[in-house]
């Protein structure tokens, strides 16, 4: 790691010599290998990144000059360049460094991002500030393909040729989002990465015209006037020139020396430019080359063998959903199924190989997934859209305007719910119950182990309407097989019943209720244990009852305060004027969550076992 050594801050990368590059970029995926086998972290795409990122280092100046990583898992490079390499131990760790671009960091990370699709918008307005105060230097976006799946991609690049200076927006393309990529755009670039001979031959072309004596200058003034016709021809489509935005490419984006020539003379113009850098996710690691989207985002693994260090043994909600979904789909024919490129972290994979006409993959376009779910209901057929909780909240408008005012029966199955982890404040799963349980028509279900989850789905095959079930991350929970009641509609489930003090959990925040409740019939002390179960709507007759022989409710949830469960039980005793009982609600709070297990997350903010029985013994 003798060359990586050197590196202590931004642009230091300039002082090697061109034949010293290849090997840094060596020892950089060396050096990524080594520790998010350790950590865990997204591996592919920043293997695939390494010389681009090098690349855009040698040709730009930083912080002056401003790069804004779209998604941002492949910034991993970039932290190392700017000087981070001796945080990498803590890559994700509870009060570590971030597996994502953040300003509280680094000054080169210029724009917290973690979600796809946003970056060409926020270069857009940086480099419109840049002109409104006279600024140098250029602002550069590097977007994924998989990322132009997105409509907010296409919202951008709408007004990307407005702009009067530089803007480099860098399409590094892998063929890949985190499954294989899929629609219209990824057959478009399909097509323009073998367009390399357009622009090889109109190059040969204008130079040799140039040469001849005397008339050579006016033909070819005369050609360039013919390009675009030309080149409509060669080049299908031609997207971008179409937009008013110069379009180069593809180039080799492993040749560090052929891109960092490429984005100098597109920094040069003045003007935006899209520099198409075709690049190899994975590369380096034969199992990431291989397998891309299952090293996407990895937990710990051997180096040698490319395999987990901890065996998976139990079954998580995410296998009992698609477990679920695929008994379903032998049972109802018009049942489909709806991602936005999480196929197999959805667990959708299994129906998509039984019933793969039945099974639409729309790309990164969560907007899109939410209205298409919508046509699919108002004709007829029984749509399941499966998504991330952090992802869904982008098709908020689509979820209210399109789904609930119409009543339609399209069921979200989202994953992720509550705590994720070390992904870190732009994936945890704590905004849902807020942004679900205001929009009238709408149908909450928070299932409290995997019998419950496999119930939830039985029950929202039969609803009518729209309806969320909402399911967190990880090892399903086993326990209280024997409790399982019936579903009804916006009823909760009475577990156990005791005295003074009454624990209402939702989700999978019943696991530590139920664990809670056994230390303290331990100590003699015996409370009632509520399943929540029905986010919305409350179960108001059960509120009512609970405070005729209760003198405290306690709401616990993996969810912020404000829009909570909570609060909504709050405000149910206060607008009822129901004063005799107290409620004190136990969640995430208003913030935003940073990264670290669960587990750490949890002890933090207090909604672990010991914090909730401590303010549980502070009311006994």
């Amino acid at each position: 790691m003798k060359r990586l050594d050197k590196i202590k801050g931004p642009n230091d990368i300039k002082q090697f010599e061109d034949e010293e590059l290849e090997p840094l970029a060596e020892e950089i995926r060396t050096f990524l290998l080594e520790h998010v086998s350790k950590t865990g972290g997204h591996l592919a795409s920043n293997l695939g990144c390494v010389e681009l990122t090098m690349a855009l280092h040698l040709a730009l100046n930083l912080p002056e000059d401003k790069i804004i990583w779209d998604v941002g898992h492949q910034s991993y490079t970039h932290k190392i360049l700017t000087g981070r390499k001796d945080q990498f131990d803590t890559l994700r760790q509870f009060g570590g460094m971030s597996g994502f671009p953040k300003g509280v960091e680094s000054e080169t990370d210029i724009f917290d991002t973690g979600h796809s699709s946003t970056s060409i918008s926020a270069a857009i307005g940086m480099a419109e500030a840049n002109e409104l105060e006279n600024i140098k230097g250029t602002v550069v976006a590097v977007i994924g393909d998989g990322s132009f799946t997105g409509g907010l991609t296409y919202e951008a690049l709408n007004n990307l040729a407005r702009l009067k200076s530089s803007c480099m927006i860098v399409l590094n393309d892998n063929e890949m989002s985190i499954d294989e990529n899929v629609g219209g755009m990824s057959n478009y670039l399909n097509k323009i990465r073998v367009g390399q001979a357009y622009n090889e031959v109109k190059s040969s072309v204008e130079k040799g015209l140039m040469n001849i004596p005397a008339i050579g200058e006016g033909i070819a003034k005369a050609v360039k006037r013919g390009k675009d016709s030309i080149k409509g021809l060669l080049v299908p489509g031609m997207f971008f020139e179409d937009l008013g935005i110069t379009y180069i490419g593809p180039i080799d984006g492993h040749n560090i020396l052929k891109m960092v020539e490429t984005f100098e003379a597109a920094i040069r113009l003045k003007r935006p430019v899209v520099v198409h850098v075709k690049t190899v996710k994975g590369k380096g690691y034969r199992y990431a080359e291989r397998h891309p989207q299952h090293f996407h985002g990895v937990e710990p693994f051997d180096l040698k063998t490319g395999k987990p260090l901890l065996k998976k043994e139990k079954m998580s909600n995410t296998d009992v959903f698609g477990k679920k979904l695929l008994a379903l789909g032998e049972e109802y024919p018009k049942l489909v199924a709806i991602t936005a490129a999480m196929a197999s972290g959805t667990g959708l994979e299994r129906f998509a190989n039984v019933y793969p006409k039945r099974f639409f993959d729309v790309g990164i376009a969560e907007q899109h997934a939410v209205t298409f779910a919508a046509g699919l209901a108002k004709a007829g057929m029984v749509p399941v859209v499966a998504v991330y909780s952090s992802f869904l909240q982008r098709a908020y408008d689509q979820i209210l305007h399109d789904v609930c005012l119409q009543k339609l029966h399209v069921i979200f199955a989202i994953d992720r719910s509550g705590l994720v982890g070390q992904d870190g404040a732009t994936h945890q799963g704590i905004f849902d119950t807020a942004y679900l349980t205001q929009i009238p028509n709408m149908t909450v279900l928070a299932p409290k182990n995997r019998y419950e989850l496999s119930l939830s789905m039985d029950y929202a095959m039969e609803f009518d309407g729209p309806i969320a079930i909402k399911y967190s991350r990880g090892t399903a929970f086993d326990g209280l097989k024997e409790q399982l009641a019936p579903i009804e509609y916006g009823k909760s489930e009475v577990l156990f019943e005791g005295e003074k003090v009454a624990l209402i959990a939702v989700g999978n925040m019943v696991e530590t209720a139920a664990y809670v409740y056994d230390r303290l019939l331990e100590k003699g002390k015996r409370i009632t244990l509520v399943n929540a179960r029905f986010v919305k709507p409350l179960d108001e007759d059960l509120l009512r009852k609970l405070s005729e022989n209760h003198s405290v409710v306690i709401t616990l949830e993996e969810h912020v305060s404000g829009g909570g469960y909570g609060q909504a039980v709050s405000a149910f005793y206060m607008q009822n004027d129901i004063r005799n009982i107290r409620v004190h609600n136990l969640n995430v709070g208003d913030a935003f969550v940073e990264h670290g297990t669960v587990a750490q997350l949890r002890k933090m903010l207090g909604i672990d076992a010991d914090g909730v029985l401590e303010t549980l013994e502070r009311y006994l």
